[in-house]
């Protein structure tokens, strides 16, 4: 191998891989010495992360378990046939050996020479062909008969003395003589068919694949050199449920082209698409490319439970779970002092996402909840029961209610400006760093508890003609100074956009989530100037991907996840679940509170469903009162017996039912309720 120089010097490296003159702290670009290629390294952990808790731990194992046990109880089931094809074999080739040491025996070998002395009319030559055959028959034929002879005393000492020797003997015997008289292309034993699920990754494989993508350079470099053109990190392991390869891709092939094309790459790989995730390492450099091969479809595979669904609070101060990323592990958020963007195509889960965050600051009490559902479809209201503000819808009187909750908004913003700037003149530590703290939400006389305002749809209220540019001015200041002073904004758009995210929101947003974009300027708009050309790109995703995003703000790099889902019922579970909670802590307030109707049109049967919580039989009566504690503005002096007879007239069954614990009294069951509004899985 040839020492290539450095441009413009006359210096070679020396053995340590240096150029004479170079600096100690600057690495020499990959000096070839003649020997091997020195390459740019890393420190590299001694116990891989794959490997540092039980849990990994016992993940490689369940694999390697699941496989070995596919691979016996595949040759176990046709072990009966097998046996059975082995002696029917043995046998042929018994009948092969006879026939060969037959032949051996008469020394057939010569049968074709004696013929041509007979065809060529020479007895003397036939003569002696006949004598040389007839003494070599004799010393063969003693042979057989002694190996013969030897053989069957051999056989009668094993059956009088060791007659288990028999065992050993025919375990040997009888596989060989049916490899002997099996034809070559019908083996008794094949492989076994090995689940994609199962089957182990290797470099053949990924080499394999990533030939098939099309990439100009990548396919020069793999015909200079097959084996070196792509160079394994590491070597591929089990990470979680599935295979972790750490490549770099040869010189002037980037992760990101690889990533463009991972329907391709799945194609090679022989994958489904949801198991193929490629991803850039950014801290490294542009052609490092990290490519995790799940044993199962992510957008099917089982999900760990919601930390928070069926019990426990939030604290948005602190990460909360959201999402699992590829590899099962759990992926959080911060949501205090952040604002939160989502984008995506129609239909992908952007809007459960958008209520899956509200659902974490919903059970975190201090929070006050401003929902606006401005697509108009209900999806947002599981959060009724807990909102300081509600809407759906984006008619012009929805429009004007979020205005004025905005002007709203941006006089509190003003107030907790003097409040915080107060109280870091007076005492420092208690605010040091000018912001909210949790102590100082926690104090309800300050008022400086958290407040979420979030906005589906937002194209609709920023692309009002009348209203469009003071909300559009309002909110970017919500995002500019809002996540200081405890108010996190949130919005979520199927159109990403200039209008639909004004430039001063986009500049200022902290958390961003971008689930399937059709093309790389609404990956961009969503996820940050330059992402898609660095191998960050939702454009990736099929159509099949649901929920699944990349989220960039949290953490050093961004990363691919799946949003936990909670579906309408579940939803309105945890939203019942966090109003007990607010009403105990004395934080249910406006709309909630019954102190924000603004003349809507009410659902006697939707909001007597909202206080059934989790409850399956009511009795009227304390129907009656916790509509009135729930909603006093509309329902304060309702009676029991008004109650029966709304339930009576909305065709709901009023009949005796059993509280738990309870005796019979008049009532009705939940189930009745829901079939009467129109909503069987409530």
């Amino acid at each position: 191998m040839s020492v290539i120089p450095f441009p413009n010097s006359d210096d070679e490296p020396d053995e340590s891989g240096k150029l004479d003159g170079q600096p100690e702290d600057t690495a020499a670009p990959e000096i070839l010495t003649g020997k091997v290629i020195r390459r740019g390294g890393e420190w590299r952990p001694i116990i891989p992360p794959s490997m540092r808790t039980r849990a990994d731990v016992a993940k490689v194992l369940r694999f390697q378990y699941k496989r070995a046990r596919h691979h016996v109880l595949w040759h176990l089931v046709r072990a009966p046939w097998r046996l059975v094809l082995t002696v029917l074999w043995a046998a042929v080739g018994t009948a092969r050996l006879s026939y060969a040491l037959t032949g051996w025996w008469w020394v057939a070998e010569q049968t074709y020479l004696r013929h041509e002395a007979v065809a060529a009319n020479e007895p003397r030559e036939w003569l002696t062909l006949h004598k040389h055959a007839r003494e070599t028959r004799l010393v063969r034929g003693g042979a057989i008969a002694a190996g013969a002879g030897a053989a069957v005393l051999a056989g009668a000492v094993v059956t009088v003395h060791v007659p288990w020797a028999w065992v050993p003997i025919l375990v040997i015997a009888v596989p060989v003589l049916a490899w002997a008289g099996r034809p070559a292309d019908k083996p008794i034993i094949n492989s076994a068919v090995v689940p994609v699920a199962l089957e182990r990754l290797s470099k053949e494989v990924i080499i394999r694949a990533l030939g098939v993508l099309g990439i100009s350079e990548l396919n020069k470099a793999l015909a200079r050199d097959l084996e070196n053109a792509v160079v394994l990190i590491d070597p591929i392991c089990r990470d979680g449920d599935g295979w972790l390869s750490r490549m770099d891709l040869p010189h002037g092939v980037t992760a990101a082209q690889v990533s463009e094309k991972r329907e391709e790459l799945a194609s090679g790989l022989r994958r489904p698409i949801g198991c193929v995730w490629p991803e850039t390492e950014r801290k490294r450099h542009p052609g490092a490319l990290s490519l995790y091969v799940g044993d199962a479809d992510m957008t099917t595979a089982e999900q760990p439970a919601w930390p928070l669904a069926k019990r426990g609070a939030a604290d948005i101060f602190q990460p909360q779970v959201l999402a699992t990323d590829p590899r099962g592990r759990r992926v959080s958020v911060t949501l205090m002092y952040a604002s939160v963007v989502i984008g995506a195509i129609p239909r992908m889960g952007k809007t459960f996402l958008l209520r899956l965050l509200l659902l974490i600051c919903a059970l975190d009490v201090r929070v006050e909840i401003h929902a606006y559902d401005l697509k108009g479809t209900g999806d947002l209201a599981p959060l009724r029961p807990i909102a300081h503000r509600y809407r759906a819808g984006d008619e012009e009187e929805d429009i004007k209610y979020l205005l004025a909750d905005l002007r709203v908004l941006r006089k509190e913003l003003r107030r907790r400006t003097r409040i915080i700037r107060d109280i870091a003149d007076k005492d420092y530590e208690r605010c040091p760093e000018n912001k909210v703290t949790p102590e100082l939400a926690a104090d309800k006389r300050l008022g400086l508890h958290p407040v979420a305002i979030a906005l589906d749809e937002a194209q609709r209220a920023f692309e009002h003609k009348q209203y469009g540019a003071e909300i559009e001015e309002i909110f970017t200041d919500l995002v500019k100074r809002g996540p200081a002073l405890a108010i996190i904004a949130a919005l979520a758009t199927q159109r990403p956009d200039a209008k639909s995210i004004p430039p001063g929101v986009k500049a200022n947003v902290v958390l961003r989530m971008c689930l399937k974009v059709m093309g790389w300027r609404e990956n961009d708009m969503v996820l940050g100037d330059g992402m898609n050309s660095v191998g960050v790109s939702a454009v990736m995703f099929s159509r099949e991907d649901l929920g699944v995003f990349y989220l960039a703000g949290e953490g050093v790099a961004p990363q691919i996840a799946r949003s936990q889902y909670i579906d309408g019922p579940a939803a309105k579970l945890i939203a019942a679940r966090a109003r007990v909670m607010r009403e105990h802590a004395g934080r249910l307030t406006g709309y909630a509170a019954g102190e924000d109707q603004d003349g809507e049109i009410r659902s006697f049967l939707d909001d007597v469903l909202t206080i059934f919580g989790d409850d399956e039989k009511l009795w009227s009566e304390t129907i009656a009162a916790r509509l009135a504690g729930s909603f006093p503005g509309v329902y304060a002096d309702i009676t029991t017996e008004a109650v029966a007879s709304q339930l009576r007239s909305l065709k709901v069954t009023v009949k005796r039912v059993r509280e738990t614990g309870k005796e019979p009294r008049w009532g009705c069951e939940r189930s009745a309720v829901a079939a009467a509004a129109g909503d069987p899985d409530a």
